[in-house]
């Protein structure tokens, strides 16, 4: 029962009361009719509050950044009699709460739409439709929660990129260098005692010191991906428009190396460090779930991702790095990788205009260096031959 509903009740039984002090028969009608009144709306309302079957029809096709996106609800009530009204209210993740008209479209179904304008990039969960049923009069009021929680992925948009600008570069892997290499490497499996006549050059002398003899290093052949695309999301430098920006161009990099039948990987540094190897269509897919899902809210620097032990990024044999911070440490290893003739790249994207002084020591060693700033057309930034230094 509403307030309303209180209050009509009230009303009801103090106008019996004056019409049995006053003796005035002509109040009982009155007081019966505003009784009556709110009993048949609370019983109403009772009788067709029971949990009904609730259907969320959103996006037919992947959802990318921008769109907008109809979402239809459908609800069959199972109830003795059908809800007078019922409204439903959504809340689609960050997006805030909706509420929606549902309307009757047939004896018992009710069903209603909204539209969500210009969804930006991320992953959003839909909680369970929360449907309200009242009266016509707003006598009497009940609260359902049901339906099946479900999500919505909006994809970064990505730009078709024909030619990278880190193409024709001195350390780029293309041509004759591509045929050089083999995208393996050998990984320290286990260590075992050394055999009379094998090379100490395999010595692991960290074990032969703490057990008293010699011991050797045990390799195993690891593949290695050809092409690492690293997005930095430290929150001390990026964030709002700037990161959806980076997001955008580490997608864009990491689909033109794919199409191109590449053996890729995302790597991205945030607080969940995901990395996610990229040979196949399926691999696409989840890649863009994870740039979908991707937040500034690195805990380590991106320099920590790039140590020997640092995964993926670390492997790689070439690395694409898109950040908005360019501290000494991260300048040191792309220039460690450029010297030891491993492919190296980055993606600056400017998010303040101070000048970036390590740009300049990079591009000194021949790494290809993209700025990209916002409002800048990412396709051109990004396929252009020479990069463009603040």
């Amino acid at each position: 029962m509403t307030q309303r509903g209180r209050a009509v009740l009230a009303l009801g039984l103090g106008v019996y009361i004056v019409a049995w002090v006053f003796g005035s028969r002509a109040l009982y009608p009155v007081a019966t009719g505003l009784v009556f009144a709110v009993a048949l709306a609370v019983a109403w309302v009772r009788l067709s509050a029971r949990p009904p079957y609730v259907r969320r029809h959103g996006a037919v096709r992947d959802v990318v950044e921008g769109d907008d996106v109809r979402v239809d609800l459908e609800v069959q009530p199972t109830g003795t009699l059908a809800p007078p009204t019922l409204v439903a209210h959504e809340r689609p993740g960050r997006l805030g709460e909706r509420r929606v008209e549902l309307y009757r479209v047939g004896p018992k179904r009710f069903a209603g739409s909204y539209e969500l304008r210009t969804v930006p990039r991320g992953r959003y969960a839909f909680e369970t439709v929360r449907l309200t049923i009242e009266d016509p009069f707003g006598l009497a009021h009940a609260a359902l929660v049901q339906g099946e929680p479900q999500a919505l992925v909006v994809y970064p948009r990505l730009v078709q990129l024909d030619r990278l600008f880190s193409e024709g570069a001195a350390h780029a892997q293309d041509g004759r260098f591509l045929l050089l290499r083999r995208p393996t490497g050998y990984e320290l499996h286990s260590v075992r005692e050394h055999v009379e006549g094998e090379s100490l050059r395999m010595v692991h002398w960290r074990s032969t010191a703490r057990r008293g003899r010699l011991m050797v290093k045990e390799l195993e052949d690891a593949p290695r991906d050809e092409v690492a695309v690293l997005l930095d999301g430290d929150a001390r430098a990026t964030g709002g428009e700037s990161f959806e920006i980076a997001v955008r161009a580490a997608g864009s990099i990491l689909q033109s190396h794919l199409r191109r039948g590449r053996r890729c990987a995302l790597v991205v540094n945030s607080a969940a460090r995901e990395a996610q190897p990229v040979t196949s269509e399926a691999d696409w897919r989840r890649a863009l779930e994870t740039l979908a899902g991707a937040q500034p809210d690195a805990r380590i620097p991106a320099f920590a991702l790039l140590q020997a032990d640092g995964g993926a990024a670390a492997r790689s044999l070439e690395l694409v790095v898109v950040t908005s911070r360019v501290d000494v440490p991260l300048a040191d290893r792309l220039v460690q990788r450029a010297l030891s003739r491993r492919g190296a790249s980055l993606v600056y994207v400017q998010a303040s205009p101070a000048p970036e002084p390590q740009l300049l020591r990079l591009q000194a060693v021949g790494i290809p260096v993209a700025v990209v700033r916002t409002g800048d057309d990412l396709a051109h930034a990004l396929g252009a031959r020479e990069a463009r230094v603040a």
